[in-house]
């Protein structure tokens, strides 16, 4: 993954300039400035078991966000990524963190990226397929969890090959044990993930190259273009 060094959009007022109430109302209604993540996503956050403490690049910035503005912050993993665009949606939460889609910048307001990461396929070890590019013929199923960022990528973009959607509860594991058992030929995820499994898992591999890049970014309520121009 690649890490993007942001510069703030000229004209955007400093929290410690004479926006910083304005950027209170903006992101921390409240009072409180509450983030969602994606439980599970290690390129957003992880969540230490034994203390609860969130970690990562989006509690990272969720916790700076709300020192630049003078609140407290509260941070919240949920189910995937339709979990945070209906916090955000809903009100439950001021900003959340997602990786961008068309059809989600739709329903809520994206700023800019702060971070690029890649999609990529496990397939059997013993699988023919060698690149990403070669896993788009006749005969082949790829598999993602319905609703991902790489699920509806592929909807748009799959030529030859069966697209399987996935119920949003199956787990890596569960997908690999598909793999396996020869009830899918592919299986497309985050790259990190898919090495923390082929790591645990002998009996598959993760393809070179990338299926497509994701850019990672904040998201606000879609109505709420002060909001996400603060966070730029």
């Amino acid at each position: 993954m690649v890490l993007v060094c942001l510069t703030a959009f000229p004209g955007v007022l400093s929290a410690q300039g004479e926006g910083e109430e304005s950027m209170r109302q903006a992101l921390a209604r409240t009072g409180t400035l509450r983030a969602a993540f994606i439980a599970g996503n290690p390129v957003q956050a992880t969540v230490d078991t034994t203390t609860g403490e969130e970690t990562g690049p989006a509690a990272e910035m969720a916790r700076e966000l709300g020192r630049r503005i003078g609140v407290p912050v509260s941070i919240q993993p949920v189910t995937g990524a339709p979990g945070v665009m209906d916090a955000v949606i809903d009100g439950a939460a001021d900003i959340g963190f997602l990786a961008y889609d068309t059809t989600r910048a739709q329903q809520v307001a994206f700023a800019q990226a702060y971070m690029i990461g890649h999609n990529s396929y496990i397939v059997r070890a013993d699988s023919p397929i060698l690149t990403p590019a070669a896993a788009d013929r006749d005969g082949v199923r790829i598999a993602a969890r319905e609703g991902i960022a790489v699920d509806l990528y592929l909807s748009r973009t799959l030529q030859r090959a069966e697209q399987v959607h996935l119920p949003r509860a199956v787990t890596d594991e569960d997908a690999v044990r598909m793999l396996l058992a020869g009830e899918i030929d592919a299986y497309a995820a985050n790259k990190q993930r898919l090495a923390v499994v082929s790591a645990e898992e002998p009996g598959v591999r993760v393809l070179d190259g990338s299926v497509m890049p994701v850019e990672q970014a904040i998201v606000v309520n879609l109505q709420n273009e002060m909001g996400a121009a603060y966070v730029n």
